[in-house]
């Protein structure tokens, strides 16, 4: 996730194994105890402070999970294609990702939703308090502490997007979509103009470990190389201890690029490029 936080920024994340996140800053443990579901919109139909140093044309990072499980996940809430949120600052920066159609993938029908706070946060605390998810993305307590978390990025200077997964019109994931050259990160590598960084957690536990992560990784970097012509490459983060991470996004057409050391955590610096993005 963005280096946000007090280890990479004002709102630093990073991501559980692959029940934990698929992103640059967030392995198996009991699920949280079910909560209220929240309701999100039905998709339609038919899915460097001291690191090694990176060579110039080095690239970067991400976390995951698979099928949803009914205490962890919710469907989508009504109403809200024909209602979407009003537009937020990183719009422009990121393209309006409200605006992006779903998409058929691999896995069923997906897309991303936008989130809103007052709909969302009960939701995504609860998936930050499980044990393995809390390891690496570090957003564990009081359901203030992942609103904060939230608002800092919709309320912040606007780089970075949080997304709820929605799988067949099930809510069973969250996404940070950034701008990497814009973040705190781009001191840690040598970015490059319209950089997209990433960031996943598979809510279910049941969806960890299956392949469900590394099919919605491949195909939400599709989305941003589709609708951002002028990104060259989308980048993540993992923690190095995060091997279900390094592996998801490895077999999802990322490549290892470097070893970075980030405030909080060793990372590896992995990268999905454009130009190969139909080889690898």
């Amino acid at each position: 996730m963005p280096v946000h936080d007090a280890r990479t920024g004002a709102e630093a994340a990073t991501e559980a194994g692959l029940g934990a996140s698929t992103a640059s800053s967030p392995t198996t443990a009991p699920a949280a105890p079910a909560a209220s579901p929240t309701t999100v919109p039905a998709a339609p139909a038919a899915s460097p402070a001291g690191g090694h140093e990176v060579p110039a044309e080095s690239d970067c990072e991400t976390t995951l999970s698979m099928r949803p499980v009914r205490e962890f996940t919710a469907p989508a809430p009504e109403g809200a294609d024909a209602a979407p949120a009003p537009p937020g600052p990183a719009d422009d920066l990121l393209g309006r990702i409200g605006d992006w159609d779903p998409v058929l993938t691999p896995v069923g029908t997906f897309r991303l939703l936008p989130v809103r706070p007052e709909r969302d946060t009960a939701l995504l605390a609860r998936w930050m308090n499980d044990p393995a998810v809390a390891a690496f993305w570090e957003l564990d307590g009081p359901e203030e502490v992942t609103g904060r978390h939230l608002r800092a990025q919709l309320e912040g200077e606007g780089h970075s997007v949080p997304c709820l997964g929605v799988l067949d019109g099930t809510v069973m994931s969250y996404w940070e979509l950034y701008r990497a050259d814009l973040d705190p990160l781009a001191r840690h590598y040598p970015a490059r103009p319209h950089d997209t960084g990433v960031h996943l957690l598979l809510g279910a536990v049941a969806d960890r470990g299956r392949g469900l992560g590394s099919a919605l990784l491949r195909s939400v970097t599709d989305l941003v190389l589709d609708h951002r012509p002028a990104c060259a490459r989308v980048v993540a983060e993992p923690d190095l201890r995060n091997t279900a991470s390094l592996t998801a996004f490895l077999s999802a057409g990322f490549r290892f690029s470097a070893e970075l050391s980030l405030p909080g955590k060793r990372a590896a610096l992995m990268i999905r490029d454009r130009s190969l993005r139909h080889l690898m």
